[in-house]
C-alpha cells in the first residue's frame, strides 16, 4: 500500500502482557494494597535527574506513525486515565555502548544522537505496536524506541513519569519517512 509516494507498513497489534512487552520494558497491573515490592514492580532508572511524573493531554493521535523516539538516559512509564483502549509502536533499545563489539554492516550505521551518544536506528522489520487496555501502565526500558501513545479518541490524558528535562536534553528521533516509510496500525486485529 501507498500514501502520498510512501510505502505504508500495516503493523497488527499484540496485547501488551508482561510476556509480550519484557524485551521493551514492564507492563505493570494492580497488585493488592500492602504488597511489598517486588519484581512486579515498575523497575525505575530515575537516576540521572529529577524526575517529573505529571498528565500528559494528547489531542488527535490517529492509529499511524512514522517517526520514533528513544530516551537514553531514563525509564519512562505511561498509562492512560481511566484505563482506555491506547496503542505504542516501539523497536528494542539499539544505544551502543562499545563500537569495537560491533560486526558487519551494524557498524556503519551507528549514527550519533544530539544527546551524544551513538546508537543503531530501528529498521522497519524491528517495529511492534502493542494495545493496552485497562488499568495498567508501560515501563519502557533505557533507550526503547516508541512512537505514540496514539488512540482513536479525538483526546486522551495520559500520566508519564520520566526526568524533568527528557524531552530537552533526552530525546533522540529516527524518522521513518525519509526511507520513504510510514506505519499504519490495524485496529482490527489484535493477537499475542
Amino acid at each position: 500500500m501507498e500514501e502520498e509516494g510512501r510505502k505504508v507498513v500495516t503493523l497488527k497489534a499484540i496485547d501488551a502482557t508482561p510476556i509480550t512487552f519484557k524485551e521493551y520494558g514492564q507492563v505493570v497491573e494492580a497488585s493488592p494494597d500492602g504488597d511489598g515490592f517486588g519484581p512486579h514492580d515498575a523497575q525505575l532508572d530515575l537516576s540521572q535527574g529529577t524526575p517529573r511524573f505529571y498528565i500528559m493531554h494528547l489531542e488527535k493521535r490517529p492509529l499511524k506513525f512514522s517517526t520514533i523516539t528513544h530516551h537514553a538516559s531514563v525509564t519512562q512509564c505511561l498509562g492512560s486515565i481511566g484505563g482506555h483502549v491506547w496503542y505504542l509502536g516501539v523497536a528494542k533499545p539499539s544505544i551502543v555502548v562499545d563500537s569495537s563489539a560491533i560486526k558487519g554492516d551494524t557498524c556503519n550505521k551507528i549514527a550519533q544522537s544530539p544527546s551524544g551518544h551513538s546508537y543503531v536506528p530501528p529498521a522497519v522489520e524491528d517495529v511492534q505496536v502493542f494495545k493496552v487496555a485497562g488499568s495498567k501502565f508501560l515501563k519502557l526500558n533505557r533507550g526503547t524506541w516508541h512512537a505514540g501513545p496514539l488512540f482513536k479518541a479525538d483526546t486522551m490524558d495520559f500520566y508519564n513519569l520520566e526526568l524533568s528535562n527528557t524531552n530537552v536534553i533526552d530525546r533522540t528521533t529516527h524518522n521513518f519517512k525519509d526511507y520513504g516509510v510510514v506505519f499504519l496500525i490495524d485496529e482490527y486485529y489484535c493477537g499475542s
